[in-house]
């Protein structure tokens, strides 16, 4: 008589068999405890190592970040508490520049060739160009300059004037379909924020949107994007945040913001990694309980998000 145990071990041989098969791949669709096994052990998707990296970086940092980049050839996006609100400190003065713009293309001819003039009383703390022109004022499209390259905060008070104040760039941020962002206040008063309060204020996804559509969209006449992208490549204040994080070769234009108070420091750039390279459109937010910004944090967090998109 054969021995039963020998006819056990017989029986079990098809199901191990199977068993290598699932592993080797011979059997899909069928679900075991060691294929989910190394279903786990895959790497990580973009999103989710972008997650994970600015999380650790956040925790370093002993702040908040948010995050949001898309590659406007695929429309590929990483992004990181890219729904909550930051302020939007100076990073407001390049949807300033682009409502200018539209305003003079659209509805008064002449308004970039326009000269204004201001008084002494007018002049904000940081504003290089602006206090060297109190006798004789600027054209809008010599303060749009002075407000993007510079972040000159007079020159950006005298740009809001030309499109209805704060509520003029917020009817703007609707009219590019943004429910979101707003503006309140006047330069500097703008750049006192907490964490509970919603004015002039905006979200790495909405920002960023209107970056793309006002960069890179159809929201300006070509002649007006080339002339924004222009003022915004030719920006002096982000050399250690965004571009400090990617590559020299690149060409970036970028709008930075600060309030080192409440340890805010934000960035909001359009990237073009190469010539003939679709654009990338990047923002980056950060904030603290310390009066201090971390430029650094900023420049690691574009190079980790250019990373999430394969870039780098």
């Amino acid at each position: 008589m054969r021995n039963p145990r020998a006819r056990r071990l017989s029986a079990a041989l098809p199901a191990t068999a199977l068993a290598i098969s699932l592993l080797s791949g011979a059997a899909p669709g069928i679900a075991t405890a060691s294929a989910a096994t190394v279903t786990a052990a895959r790497p990580l998707s973009a999103q989710a190592q972008v997650g994970k990296e600015l999380r650790e970086l956040e925790a370093s940092f002993d702040g908040r970040i948010g995050a949001y980049a898309v590659d406007t050839a695929t429309g590929r996006t990483v992004t990181y508490r890219a729904g909550e609100r930051f302020p939007l400190l100076s990073t407001f003065k390049a949807p300033l520049c682009a409502a200018a713009l539209h305003k003079a293309r659209t509805s008064e001819p002449g308004l970039m060739e326009k000269v204004v003039t201001w008084t002494a009383a007018d002049l904000k703390p940081n504003s290089p160009t602006t206090e060297k022109h109190v006798e004789d004022g600027l054209t809008v499209a010599q303060l749009c300059e002075a407000t993007i390259t510079l972040s000159d905060n007079t020159a950006g008070n005298m740009v809001l004037k030309q499109i209805g104040g704060p509520a003029g760039l917020t009817r703007y941020f609707r009219s590019l379909k943004d429910p979101i962002s707003r503006l309140d206040r006047w330069e500097t008063e703008l750049n006192d924020w907490t964490p509970k309060d919603n004015r002039d204020t905006t979200t790495p996804a909405a920002i960023s949107r209107d970056l793309r559509l006002i960069t890179t969209g159809n929201a300006l006449h070509p002649k007006d994007r080339a002339r924004l992208n222009a003022w915004l490549i030719a920006s002096e204040t982000g050399d250690e945040r965004i571009r400090a994080g990617l590559p020299k070769t690149w060409t970036i234009g970028d709008k930075t913001g600060t309030n080192t108070e409440i340890g805010a420091g934000n960035d909001l750039a359009v990237i073009w990694p190469g010539k003939a390279a679709a654009p990338i459109i990047m923002a980056v937010y950060t904030n603290r309980g310390t009066p201090a910004v971390d430029n650094t944090v900023i420049a690691k967090t574009a190079a980790i998000l250019a990373r999430g998109l394969g870039k780098l």
